[in-house]
């Protein structure tokens, strides 16, 4: 029996939200119909605001950022934040020299920084090396460049050719967006030219970023999945993203 227009999309938006986006061509299957019949029905359900589509699927909200200031965004799922940086903090060893880029879940994990023999520290971050400068036993390198006001950090050329010279054992990379196709991006165009240069120097690389980032896109592209070690996030990832992160190979840790 052919659905009607109403349960089809009653039945897509359940889909939806138990796997956080749908397929075009899975939908015309599914249902037994065209796909210019499941294109009109999610831009009906888009016009009424209740998906986003992009390329061929569909999903929750719109995948686009805009910018906000550093003081906003650390209130933004602060208690995720807070388990993502106590769970990185496992993951240093002493004499480790690390990279930690700029974002309030790097931010977060600063802070619950120990003194741990040997660490080496190099930041973009300006607030980061303020908190990790307070202990002696961590060596705080001060990244160089132009500084980002929204970030309190630095980015440009000076900054990427100062990490050439250099050899990390970890980069604690923040995102604004993760996306499974495209990758990793921020809103920033200059943060992810830096953020390239900090793959290449480091041996592994960790993101920390909460569920919320998920199906998200930034202006600048930083990198590939492939190219990602570990992501370290909350248990708000669904189902879908997280079985497709281990077919890539990336470590997953949920908190």
């Amino acid at each position: 029996m052919t659905l009607n227009i109403i349960d089809r999309h009653k039945l897509i938006l359940k889909k939806l939200n138990a796997d956080g986006f749908v397929n075009v061509t899975d939908l015309s299957d599914d249902f037994k119909v065209s796909l210019v019949t499941i294109r009109k029905d999610l831009k009906l359900l888009e016009e009424k605001k209740l998906l986003f589509r992009s390329h061929g699927k569909a999903i929750p909200v719109n995948p686009y950022i805009t910018e906000n200031p550093v003081k906003i965004k650390e209130k933004i799922n602060a208690s995720e934040k807070n388990r993502i940086a106590k769970a990185a903090v496992k993951t240093l060893v002493p004499h480790d020299s690390i990279i930690i880029a700029s974002g309030t879940s790097v931010i977060e994990f600063a802070r619950r920084i120990k003194p741990l023999e040997g660490l080496t520290v190099l930041t973009a971050s300006l607030n980061i090396a303020l908190i990790l400068s307070k202990i002696k036993e961590v060596d705080v390198m001060q990244l160089g460049g132009m500084v980002r006001p929204s970030s309190a950090s630095v980015i440009g050329p000076i900054g990427e050719k100062m990490l050439t010279e250099f050899t990390f054992t970890k980069l604690f990379l923040g995102v604004d967006g993760i996306d499974l196709d495209y990758g990793l991006t921020t809103t920033n165009l200059m943060e992810a030219s830096l953020n390239k240069e900090m793959i290449k120097s480091s041996q592994k690389i960790i993101v920390l970023a909460d569920s919320s980032k998920f199906n998200k896109k930034g202006f600048g592209r930083i990198c590939e999945l492939s190219e990602v070690d570990q992501i370290i996030t909350d248990s708000g990832i669904d189902k879908k993203t997280k079985q497709r992160l281990l077919e890539l190979g990336v470590e997953l840790t949920i908190v």
